[in-house]
């Protein structure tokens, strides 16, 4: 199975860049399943129910998220109605929607598991814990498993990667909308690459505009962040999976910018 997962859509640049590209790229590498992070889809914080149609219709087969998925507060209502739309499985358990999808493909079953970071995030229970509970429950369905980790901090993904090793297909961490140089298959089987980037603007601050967050560490006054426009890119990655074992064969990073060839 070979696995594609482009990391967070930001803003109107972000779903242009999704719709103008996923397809060509599923094409191109011949991608069995894309798993989009979408949760800044909305103006940079958030999305809203016309942008998840928007991004399955580019071409996702399932949605992931962060700590921005309440940013909308019509999102609690909608994500009940789309499964495909998940949100941080370590929320606690009366939160709306599901930190799993376990999607068909041609090459067999996939377990989607979304999951947050708690070092300088929003307070949520322990992603580790829950990511073992979670893998105990789909591992009886399907050896295909690959993990969204959100999260802040480095350590605390590359530690996500450590702890699943050999018991899930791929980590791709997100959040930080830098891509990583550092994607490997861990010596148990576990492809990992510490931040795959973000979808989105490319000439900005990780996807707002240069201008306001550079005038808030200058001055140190709050100000509200603005997505950037212009032009995009973005960024992903790609995995090979061994459906009889579940197991990484490779990973290697995406990167489409736009105006280049």
């Amino acid at each position: 199975m070979r696995l594609l997962f482009v990391g967070d859509v930001t803003g109107k640049v972000g779903r242009r860049m999704a719709r103008a590209h996923l397809s060509a790229l599923k094409q191109k590498h011949g991608v069995d399943v894309c798993v989009i992070n979408g949760e800044n889809a909305a103006g940079g914080f958030g999305i809203n129910n016309a942008h998840v149609d928007e991004l399955l219709d580019a071409g996702a087969d399932v949605i992931t998220s962060g700590n921005h998925i309440w940013n909308r507060k019509e999102t609690a209502d909608f994500i009940l109605r789309e499964p495909r739309l998940l949100r941080p499985g370590n929320y606690p358990p009366r939160t709306p929607g599901k930190g799993v999808f376990i999607l068909e493909s041609g090459k067999g079953r996939l377990a989607v598991l979304n999951l947050m970071g708690r070092v300088f995030m929003p307070p949520i229970e322990c992603p580790f814990r829950e990511a073992d509970d979670l893998i105990r429950r789909v591992g009886q369905e399907t050896k295909m498993i690959m993990v969204d980790f959100h999260a802040e901090a480095t350590s605390e993904k590359v530690a996500m990667g450590w702890h699943l090793d050999g018991r899930v297909s791929a980590v791709f961490g997100t959040h930080t909308h830098i891509q990583t140089a550092d994607e490997r298959v861990l010596p148990q089987g576990t492809a990992f690459i510490t931040d795959v980037g973000m979808t989105g603007p490319r000439n900005s601050i990780i996807g707002m505009k240069t201008e306001v967050v550079l005038d808030k560490f200058i001055s140190g006054l709050p100000r509200r962040f603005e997505v950037a426009g212009g032009e995009g890119q973005l960024n992903g990655a790609l995995v090979e999976i061994a459906p009889d074992t579940g197991k990484a064969l490779s990973i290697e990073r995406v990167q489409v910018l736009e105006g280049e060839r």
